[in-house]
């Protein structure tokens, strides 16, 4: 426990900490286009993660035989993210397997268990700052019912960067949010830049800015001035409580495309669509940096199933999907695209109860497909 004196020199720590988090961000970015050699790090994670992993890579290894072949694509196993060895270091995520994180140019991770309680904050949350990945971007398409949305959350600042750093007093405790300017000018930038590049005419901000008024109230207030380099897309404010009201109406959740919003609200808000889409194994996720990118399933590492003993009836779809979006990352279009057809055209089921096939034998069918 801490006393008012004591709480009021953590907070000062973690001011100066974020003074210089902004201090040093750096937007030089890497051209993948131009890029001679690709090094894409594999990180298998806990629970289903290495068995997700295992099959996204049959995929990845499938469309870029040649490449991989020829030297111009390295893949990278990198040990050592596991909770165990994570809590035997007591680090989030462990000195030398961030070093070796640090040498690839792009990183396919499988999902990673959070210790419940105490104070180490996630890998995830490490890798975000660390790589300093400040765009986590969430496709979610339902052609049927005229849903196409593009989720993009900030992903460095917000209560994830400061949340196992909350202090405590006899009687209370009190966690803390930050927003900065360069912060969030940066992922609005993205969000505005992805949605003309892609001929996309609305975007949403969604925050609880009438409560949270500083923070979210700064978020708000930079990307409307951000929209104003972009007068053909239409700007549209919603607050966090209804927007997830709207995305399960018809017909007004067809009108959204581009959805702009803080960490927290992003976290919880694509699960939901997620689910819309049919589940959180059907989702694929990108954290995006200037130099680092990282891609991954948008679900956890279903302790659960692994101790059922029915981990291998675990979806890969989520982590193939993020291996589209990774190979669009890395200027491979025509394979992100070839992959997305067969997918749409596979017509194997993956069943968490073990009623329907294996994650391998789901990934076969995929191959077959291509």
């Amino acid at each position: 426990m801490l006393d008012i004196n004591q709480a009021c020199e953590a907070f000062r720590r973690i001011l100066e900490e974020q003074q210089t988090r902004v201090a040093q961000m750096d937007e030089t970015k890497t051209d993948f286009a131009t890029k001679s050699c690709i090094t894409i790090g594999v990180v298998d994670g806990d629970g289903i993660g290495p068995i997700i992993t295992k099959q996204a890579m049959r995929v990845l290894q499938k469309l870029l035989a040649d490449e991989i072949a020829a030297g111009s694509i390295v893949t990278k196993y990198i040990e050592g993210l596991t909770i165990e060895n994570r809590i035997a270091c007591n680090q989030p995520i462990p000195d030398d397997v961030l070093a070796q994180i640090k040498t690839c140019d792009v990183i396919l991770k499988g999902p990673t268990t959070t210790p419940h309680g105490g104070t180490m904050e996630s890998a995830n949350v490490t890798m975000r700052r660390e790589l300093d990945l400040y765009a986590n971007c969430r496709p979610v398409c339902i052609p049927e019912k005229n849903i196409d949305w593009m989720f993009f959350r900030e992903n460095t600042e917000g209560e994830y960067v400061l949340g196992s750093r909350g202090v405590e007093l006899p009687g209370m405790a009190v966690d803390f949010k930050v927003t900065t300017d360069a912060g969030t000018r940066r992922i609005a930038r993205a969000a505005f830049e992805y949605a003309k590049n892609n001929g996309k005419t609305h975007l949403s901000v969604v925050t609880k800015a009438n409560i949270m008024k500083k923070t979210d109230g700064k978020f708000t207030a930079i990307c409307h001035e951000i929209a104003k380099d972009y007068p053909g897309i239409t700007v549209e404010d919603y607050y966090i409580d209804i927007m997830t009201a709207n995305l399960l109406k018809d017909p007004l959740r067809q009108q959204f495309q581009v959805i702009l919003l803080p960490n927290l609200y992003g976290d919880i808000i694509t699960d939901e669509a997620a689910q819309i889409q049919g589940g959180v194994g059907t989702a694929g996720s990108a954290n995006i940096g200037d130099r680092y990118a990282m891609f991954e399933a948008i679900h956890g590492s279903a302790p659960r199933m692994i101790e059922r003993g029915m981990g291998e009836y675990a979806n890969p779809a989520s982590m193939i999907k993020a291996v589209a979006m990774l190979l669009r990352h890395i200027c491979r279009g025509e394979a992100a695209d070839k992959l997305d057809r067969a997918m749409d055209a596979c017509t194997v089921q993956v069943l968490s109860d073990g009623s329907a096939a294996t994650a391998a034998a789901y990934t076969d069918a995929l191959l077959e497909l291509l």
